[in-house]
C-alpha cells in the first residue's frame, strides 16, 4: 500500500519578511506552476462554450478527469477512504468537481473573460474565511473587515455594468456562486489532504463524483450533440486534463512543502494573469472599470489572506497571548 508522502506538514513558523529557504523557493516554484496552469482556465471556458454547451463543459471535463484520477489512484494503490472520509469528498466534489465547472461555463457564455476574472479574484478571501468558520479559528477583526472590504468591491464591480450601478446580471450571480462552491470545496479540500494527501484527495473527490457527471455530460450529448472547432476541443482537452486534474499536482505539491501562509498568496497573481490572456488571445477590450476592479478585489483578498496568515503564525509563536 502507498503511502500519502504528499500530506500536508506543518513546519516552523515564517515571518512575513524572514528570507525565503531553497525548499521555500521551490514551494513557491510549483506554486506558480498551479496558477499559471489555472490562469488559462476562464479564458479557454470562454472559447470553449462557443461551440460546446455548458453543461458539456463542467460534466465533461470531470469525466475526463475522473478517468485519469481512477487510473493513477489504481496503479500507485492508494488506501481507500473512510465512510466519513466519503462523505467529506462528496462536499469537495459538489464544490470543486461540479459547482465551479458549471457554474462558470454557463456564466462565460454571456461575459467576457476578464469580467469574470475580476468576480472570481475575490476567491483566495472567501477561501479563507471559508476555513476559519470550518475550522473555528478566531482571526482578528482586520480579517473580517478587509474579507467584507473584498465582498463589496467584487459585487459593486459586478452590479456596474452599461445599465449603471445596480445592473446585475445572471451571470454575475452565477460567478459569485462559483466563488462560494470553490472556497467551499479548497477549504474542505485543504483538510482532507493533511489526511489522505494531496494530489490523492483531488483524485477521490473526481471518483466520487463520476456517476454524477457521466450521468449528466450523457444528458447534455444527447439534448444537443457536440459540434465543435479543432480549437474549442482542444480548449476542452486543456480544461479536463490540466485545469480540473494536473494543475493541481503542482499547486498541493507546492503547498505540501510550504511554507503554506506564503506559497497560497500566489495565488493571488491569478486574476490578472487571467486578465492579460483575455486581452492577448481573446482580444477583449481592457476597460479602466476592469482595471480598477481587478486592483481593489486582489488587494483586499491578498490583505484577507496575509492577514490570516499572521494571526496563525502569531498564534504559532506565542500560545500563551491568544488565550
Amino acid at each position: 500500500m502507498a503511502s500519502n508522502s504528499s500530506v500536508t506538514h506543518q513546519g516552523a513558523p515564517v515571518l512575513p519578511g524572514a528570507p525565503v529557504s531553497p525548499a521555500g523557493r521551490a514551494g513557491l516554484g510549483w506554486g506558480l506552476l498551479g496558477v499559471l496552469a489555472f490562469s488559462f482556465t476562464v479564458v479557454l471556458t470562454r472559447v470553449a462554450v462557443v461551440g460546446l454547451s455548458p453543461l458539456f463543459i463542467g460534466a465533461g471535463r470531470a469525466v475526463v478527469a475522473a478517468l485519469l484520477a481512477a487510473v493513477a489512484l489504481r496503479l500507485t494503490r492508494q488506501r481507500r477512504p473512510t465512510r466519513a472520509q466519503l462523505v467529506r469528498l462528496g462536499v469537495v466534489a459538489a464544490g470543486i468537481v461540479l459547482g465551479f465547472p458549471l457554474l462558470t461555463s454557463y456564466a462565460l457564455r454571456t461575459v467576457p473573460a476578464a469580467h469574470g476574472a475580476v468576480v472570481i479574484a475575490v476567491l483566495p478571501a472567501a477561501t479563507a474565511l471559508a476555513a476559519v468558520l470550518r475550522t473555528g479559528e478566531r482571526p482578528g477583526r482586520r480579517f473580517w473587515g478587509f474579507a467584507a472590504a473584498g465582498a463589496v468591491a467584487a459585487v459593486g464591480f459586478a452590479t456596474t455594468g452599461p445599465s449603471g450601478f445596480g445592473d446585475v446580471r445572471g451571470s454575475d450571480l452565477l460567478l459569485v456562486g462559483a466563488v462560494v462552491a470553490a472556497a467551499v470545496g479548497y477549504a474542505e479540500g485543504g483538510l482532507l489532504a493533511r489526511e489522505l494527501g494531496a494530489w490523492q484527495t483531488v483524485s477521490w473527490a473526481l471518483v466520487v463524483a463520476l456517476p454524477v457527471v457521466l450521468a449528466l455530460s450523457a444528458v447534455s450529448a444527447a439534448a444537443e450533440p457536440p459540434h465543435a472547432s479543432a480549437g474549442q476541443w482542444l480548449a476542452f482537452g486543456y480544461l479536463a486534463v490540466v485545469s480540473m486534474y494536473l494543475g493541481f499536482f503542482a499547486w498541493y505539491r507546492g503547498l505540501a512543502i510550504g511554507p503554506m501562509a506564503r506559497v497560497s498568496q500566489v495565488q493571488l497573481v491569478q486574476p490578472v494573469l487571467t486578465i492579460a490572456w483575455a486581452l492577448l488571445f481573446l482580444r477583449e477590450p481592457l476597460s479602466w472599470s476592469v482595471v480598477v476592479g481587478a486592483l481593489v478585489v486582489v488587494g483586499c483578498a491578498a490583505l484577507t489572506v496575509r492577514n490570516r496568515s499572521g494571526q496563525n503564525q502569531n498564534q504559532n509563536r506565542n500560545p500563551e497571548e491568544n488565550r
